[in-house]
């Protein structure tokens, strides 16, 4: 998942900035300016842009006159860019071509509820269709493909909550048929060539999960792979044959591998594998659908070339610029691809690159505001954990300074099965520019670095895995980087419940922490899980804790049961229509600190989700923040000023 975010540097903006700066430590004189919370956490110029299946037309996301995103589309070679959509308030962030050329799908929910309805917009009339007009479910897109381009594939929620069925709808009459019945446990459905879903994979008892796979849709499912619950696997794709299924697993191995299955002998064979670093991500031709390229995120994504047809290709494109690159869009001709390069201390640059030529050229940066900007580089880092493990990270430090006895802050990832990567963030460069040194750790349970470490997560939330944050506070302070006085935890989902971890379970660390959309009490977050979770229910038991059989044990790493040990200054900010961490999340420990007399500031906001979407409310939650952090870390604070529109009720 999850978003990667003006002013001239003169002689007159640098006085008024630092009227604008309070709380500024001595050595803080050698920063560059304080950069604008608007340029960091406002809506990006232009984004994600995507290449229609003729090569004729580039679309991109982009802001409104009133600030909101929608779609644009230009004429590739030309500057006739004109807008698509006109969505009210919430702003377009997810949505792609159909292969008739002629319509985009965009996907939109309500105020954060996560219930996605999907959109047609006709690219020549501009004409919206909603293509699921139906209340309080939630679809999930399964397949398109170019050779049928009146058709989508489509996940419903319709007759129950808890599972998806799928759905062919026509994409000109908008008419929807039913085209499989969910189990109920089923979690993927994967479509061949013929657009006929012959691959699911469902969930079982224990926690594991099964692949079934089926030679046409006449014949019944056959299970060809089974999973435990400490192994992960998924398809990726079918061979334009429709004979072989590509998957990813870690069966027999420590790390993800692509394999190469053969649907009929149920044969498997490996198609590419790093020992110790999962599969990332793959390049699929847009029309053999031939695997030609994966991915391995080590420090930075890594490719491994598989097809040799584009081995000059991506010769040409490592030498383009600095930073990191991914193909985004491709058209069906395979001719022109759209290619952005990511880097750690300026935007993300979006380029056209001709395949014929091996010419590249720039067609635009996300946020043009930050070339001119001075921004801190990230660093991989890893130390040892206090039983033995590897933990990689990030390390950020402030421009223009020594990174000696900073303040710093632990900004801690969600998921948690998830990661930190490489590259431009907009909350780490706002906290360098602040004067923070920033850390960022890949505790045990983070995804990518093979099951051994993934799984020496489960059943440690608020143990083993906060004790890898604590090693990472303490390996800083070694360094001499930080202050250990001055040390602040932060993050959002995960994050938010390492914050509020950090803050009951080692009171003694952190002089102050935020916590944003954090889980207080792991009995209520596992017992209201969305109703579309219900068939990982028993992998979410089995990596964090049963509540209907172990409620001491999930009680005992619950943030909420030891209010009583705070002592740190808390910021809690919570979105009202979170269908992961409900509102009661927040609330209850606010409360319940409130009663003992504890420090805490909470902000809600009413039309957000589990992300503060809305720029309002990233300006707003992230102003309150700073100034936050400037009373109780000292860090350089721009006032909060007016920010009109924002959502938020603080308590």
């Amino acid at each position: 998942m999850y978003k990667k975010y003006v002013y001239l540097l003169t002689l007159t903006l640098l006085i008024i900035t630092s009227l604008f700066t309070t709380n500024i430590r001595p050595a803080f004189a050698d920063l560059p300016p304080l950069i604008k919370r608007e340029i960091l956490f406002g809506n990006p110029e232009k984004v994600n842009p995507q290449i229609s299946p003729d090569g004729k037309y580039v679309t991109y996301i982009a802001p409104d006159k009133n600030d909101i995103l929608q779609v644009w589309i230009r004429t590739l070679g030309k500057q006739d860019d004109r807008m698509l959509t006109a969505d009210k308030k919430r702003g377009i962030r997810r949505y792609f071509w159909t292969y008739d050329g002629k319509q985009l799908i965009y996907l939109q929910d309500i105020n954060g509820n996560e219930n996605y309805n999907l959109y047609a917009v006709n690219v020549n009339t501009k004409e919206v269709r909603n293509l699921t007009p139906y209340k309080n479910i939630q679809a999930r897109t399964i397949a398109l493909d170019h050779k049928f381009p009146n058709q989508i594939l489509v996940g419903l929620n319709i007759d129950d909550p808890r599972r998806h069925d799928a759905y062919r709808i026509d994409l000109k009459t908008g008419k929807a048929t039913l085209e499989m019945k969910n189990s109920g446990t089923v979690v993927q459905k994967v479509a061949d060539p013929q657009l006929k879903i012959r691959a699911t994979v469902a969930t079982t008892p224990d926690g594991g999960s099964t692949l079934s796979t089926r030679t046409n849709t006449s014949e019944p499912w056959k299970i060809v792979r089974k999973w435990g619950p400490d192994e992960e696997g998924g398809a990726v794709s079918f061979s334009q044959d429709g004979k072989t299924l590509y998957i990813r697993s870690n069966h027999n191995a420590n790390a993800s591998r692509l394999l190469a299955l053969d649907v009929a002998s149920g044969k498997e064979k490996v198609i590419a594998q790093d020992p110790q670093y999962d599969l990332a991500g793959t390049l699929i031709h847009p029309t053999n659908q031939e695997i030609q390229a994966v991915g391995f995120y080590k420090d930075k994504l890594e490719w491994q070339v598989l097809d040799n047809n584009i081995a000059t290709d991506f010769q040409a494109l490592s030498k383009v610029r600095r930073g990191q690159f991914s193909i985004v869009g491709r058209d069906l001709a395979d001719k022109t691809w759209l290619v952005a390069y990511l880097t750690d201390d300026g935007p993300v640059y979006y380029y056209k690159y001709n395949r014929d030529t091996k010419q590249s050229k720039l067609l635009f940066s996300n946020q043009p505001e930050l070339e001119k900007l001075q921004l801190a580089q990230i660093k991989p880092i890893s130390y040892k954990s206090r039983d033995g493990l590897t933990i990689n990270g990030y390390l950020t430090t402030p421009v223009g300074i020594p990174a000696k006895n900073l303040p710093t802050i632990l900004l801690v990832h969600g998921g948690p099965w998830a990661r930190d990567i490489w590259g431009y963030d907009p909350i780490v460069q706002w906290l360098a520019n602040r004067g923070y040194a920033v850390l960022q750790v890949n505790f045990r349970g983070s995804a990518g670095y093979g099951k051994k470490f993934l799984n020496a997560g489960n059943r440690e939330w608020g143990a083993k895995m906060h004790d890898d944050l604590i090693d990472g506070v303490n390996w800083i302070v070694k360094q001499g980087i930080a202050d250990p006085k001055k040390v602040a935890i932060m993050g959002g989902s995960y994050g938010g419940y390492a914050s509020l971890a950090g803050v009951t379970f080692t009171p003694d660390v952190f002089a102050a922490a935020v916590s944003i959309v954090g889980p207080s009490n792991l009995v209520t977050l596992m017992e209201n899980i969305p109703p579309y979770w219900e068939p990982i229910r028993a992998l979410l038991y089995n990596r964090v804790g049963n509540p209907k059989t172990e409620i001491e044990f999930l009680k005992s790493r619950s943030p909420l049961f030891f209010v009583d040990r705070i002592q740190t200054p808390l910021l809690i900010g919570q979105g009202a229509n979170d269908p992961r961490v409900k509102q009661v999340e927040s609330e209850q420990i606010v409360n319940a600190m409130r009663k003992a007399n504890k420090p805490v500031e909470y902000i809600l906001y009413t039309d957000e989700g589990h992300s503060f979407v809305r720029p309002e409310n990233r300006l707003h939650f992230f102003a309150k923040t700073e100034e936050f952090l400037g009373k109780y870390l000292g860090g350089r604070v721009e006032p909060v000023g007016n920010i009109p529109g924002h959502s938020g009720v603080v308590k």
